[in-house]
């Protein structure tokens, strides 16, 4: 409904009373005299002439028109269904997921006009619209509770109806997300309570590397349900090989165990090693019986050294993001101590915030060395120390002032390769602090991140690497890492993306220490289902210095006897290989690369594992569901109930049309029905008077 009326700003409203009588007396001197007209037309003329100059007088004052708009919105009502393979694998014997979605869609027919409904369903991301597939290989219902209250937070939202057997194996725990919704949500409890009779492999627990002639420990949660009395016969395996076997009592039907198994690195390389449960007799899936992991076996481990001048959140963040790659021996020092250490012990030198006494203390090393350095810049670093001794980079500041950048994935960086979901993380993160100023870089397709500043984004290089003068240097032109490592273990309870690119940058560093002309390998070991398998390869000419003119090679045969070939693709000065999305296996590689007459080759293994996270967990978690209903005013109800939701809607009293008033207003003068009044008026008494024959 729209309403209007005149009102005035600074005018005073007595001006309407000058603005009638002229209207007024104007058409009293035009009609005084009877003339050729009758009264009828002499009354009827006049008062379209007084109607028409009193507008045009009003038009003058300039009055405001406030238009009022009232605007109903109907309550809207969220259905989220769970499209897990979990809730139509583990269910009550009477339970039909494809009947109970049919249920659920018929919710607004039986809500009515009175509501608007909006379907959605979810396993590791939001979709529009109810499924009845059920092939979600994972489940993250902390994530689509935020994407629904970001999407509809300043409408209506009347109620959330969350449909899923309470299990989630990805994200934060729902109950914090499911505290932003101002809304009443009522969950339907699917599933079963009830564990099946199953055998599984929990978790496995173990470091990545391993040294040469030690042992070293791995640990495995074991996992029994409705198994009592059973005996689970638990093998270690590598290469084919049995290294290890427990015969593990179950003496309950919810029983779990915590095993350290010991094993030797007897052998240089990278290892594989399966632990398997033998299947028992009648036992729900055997998916989740066995965990494949790969430990590289290394002579000896490659040292880091960080140099500072003083105490800092994000030497301890760079520390632990290092250290969690068993690979690298990490060092802390402040530069005063730098006397009692020999630097030509370690593989890269990193310089936190670098002040003018630390470059003259390494002024051999940073101008004369091959050392790889690794700059991290902030608010106490020497800009102009920093700009003299490398030439990757240039920041050009008038004041010591730190603005708040983000971090912005560059296209066409090629020295090395991050996973998809470590660059959506941390392009997600909260702010660094950088140095306000210009910066300029002197590298192409050197810079893995720019700086955002807001929402605008720039052409400065927040992190970057490159060679400089026959070393290779990284710079994070920011400091502020401790908020990334907060946030991300808030969102996601691991700090997995700041450990890979510390990993993946500190590889590509210290990648002449190693001394191997041809380096190729997977990106990681052990890829999930569905996700692309990634190479990178390196190759090295006599001096040790990076090139790429040769093809390289990679050829991928799965264990039942399929090959599959690549050629690698040249980016900057090394190579990298997306083979894309391969079949659930075990696999080896090959890759070879021809330079002048030799022929270098490398060689490895890696495995695309099935993704059954979803069968992990049987029994469905109704006592988060029961939380989360109580918590915000709604209700748990059991798929039988499904019929009794429409009617709890409907009584709830918070969940009601809103009606949003809208005041707009605007001069007179530029309302266009006024102009179109004015005309008819005085084309009207145009016509009649024209009619009668009056001039």
């Amino acid at each position: 409904m729209l309403l209007f009326s005149v009102t005035w700003g600074s005018v005073s409203g007595w001006w309407v009373i000058p603005c009638l009588l002229l209207g007024l007396v104007y058409a009293w001197l035009m009609y005084r005299q009877p003339q050729n007209l009758g009264d009828k037309f002499r009354y009827l003329l006049s008062a379209f002439r007084a109607s028409a100059v009193f507008l045009i007088a009003l038009l003058l004052v300039s009055p405001l028109i406030k238009s009022t708009n009232y605007q109903p919105q109907k309550p809207l009502v969220l259905i989220a269904q769970d499209n897990s393979q979990s809730v139509n694998t583990f269910h009550p014997q009477d339970f039909d997921a494809a009947k109970f979605v049919d249920e659920l869609g018929q919710l607004k027919k039986q809500l009515g006009d009175g509501y608007e409904v909006r379907e959605f369903n979810f396993g590791h991301d939001l979709n529009d619209g109810l499924s009845k597939s059920f092939n979600a290989k994972q489940t993250n219902i902390a994530a689509a509770l935020k994407q629904l209250n970001d999407r509809f937070v300043n409408q209506n939202m009347g109620a959330l109806i969350l449909a899923t057997d309470g299990s989630y194996n990805q994200g934060a725990d729902p109950q914090y997300e499911a505290h932003n919704f101002k809304t009443s949500i009522y969950t339907i409890a699917l599933g079963d309570t009830i564990a099946k009779r199953d055998l599984l492999i929990g978790n496995v627990n173990y470091n990545k590397t391993a040294f040469l002639g030690n042992d070293f420990e791995i640990e495995v949660l074991t996992q029994a349900y409705q198994s009592k009395g059973e005996a689970m016969h638990l093998s270690v395996t590598e290469d084919g090989r049995q290294v290890n076997a427990q015969i593990i009592p179950v003496d309950n039907d919810a029983f779990k165990k915590n095993l350290t198994l010991k094993l030797n690195a007897d052998k240089k390389g990278v290892h594989k090693f399966n632990i398997s449960i033998t299947p028992i007799k009648n036992e729900l899936s055997t998916q989740n019986n066995s965990e494949t992991i790969y430990v590289e076996v290394l002579d000896s481990k490659q040292k880091v050294l960080l140099l500072y001048d003083a105490a800092h959140p994000d030497i301890s963040v760079i520390k632990q993001a290092i250290e969690a790659n068993k690979n690298y021996e990490l060092k802390t020092s402040f530069t005063s101590d730098l006397g009692s250490l020999k630097l030509s012990d370690y593989s890269l030198i990193m310089l936190h915030q670098p002040t003018t006494g630390m470059f003259s203390a390494l002024k051999d090393i940073i101008g004369k060395g091959k050392v790889p350095l690794w700059y991290f810049m902030g608010e106490q670093a020497d800009v102009a120390g920093f700009n003299h001794w490398q030439k990757l980079t240039n920041i050009s500041t008038s004041r010591l002032e730190m603005q708040e950048v983000f971090a912005q994935p560059a296209p066409g960086f090629t020295s090395f390769v991050l996973s998809d979901s470590t660059l959506q993380k941390i392009a997600k993160m909260p702010p660094l602090k950088a140095l306000f100023g210009t910066y300029t870089s002197s590298i192409a397709n050197g810079v893995l991140f720019k700086q955002r500043i807001g929402a605008v984004p720039t052409s400065y290089p927040l992190l970057m690497f490159g060679d400089d003068g026959g070393h290779r240097i990284g710079i994070l032109t920011a400091e502020g890492l401790w908020r990334w490592q907060l946030a991300e273990y808030q969102q996601y309870g691991n700090h997995h993306a700041l450990e890979e690119l510390f990993s993946q940058s500190v590889q590509y560093l210290t990648a002449n220490a190693n001394r191997q002309r041809f380096r190729a390998y997977p990106s990681k070991n052990i890829f999930d289902e569905g996700e692309n398998v990634l190479f990178n390869a390196e190759l090295y000419n006599d001096a040790l210095e990076l090139l790429n003119t040769p093809d390289v090679k990679i050829e991928l045969k799965s264990a039942a006897g399929k090959n599959y070939s690549f050629l690698a693709t040249r980016t900057g000065q090394s190579y990298q290989l997306d083979a894309g999305t391969l079949p659930v296996g075990e696999y080896t590689y090959t890759a070879s690369a021809k330079l002048g007459s030799r022929l270098f080759n490398a060689a490895g293994q890696l495995t695309v594992k099935p993704l059954n996270l979803e069968i992990r967990q049987s029994a469905a978690n109704h006592q988060l569901l029961r939380g989360i209903a109580a918590q915000s005013g709604g209700r748990l109800l059991y798929p039988s109930q499904l019929s009794e939701l429409a009617g709890l809607i409907r009584k709830n009293e918070n969940i009601k049309t809103l009606v949003y008033e809208d005041r707009h207003y605007s001069d007179m003068i530029d309302v266009k029905w006024i102009f179109v009044l004015i005309v008819a008026l005085l084309g009207a008494e145009w016509f009649l008077r024209k009619r009668e024959g009056e001039i």
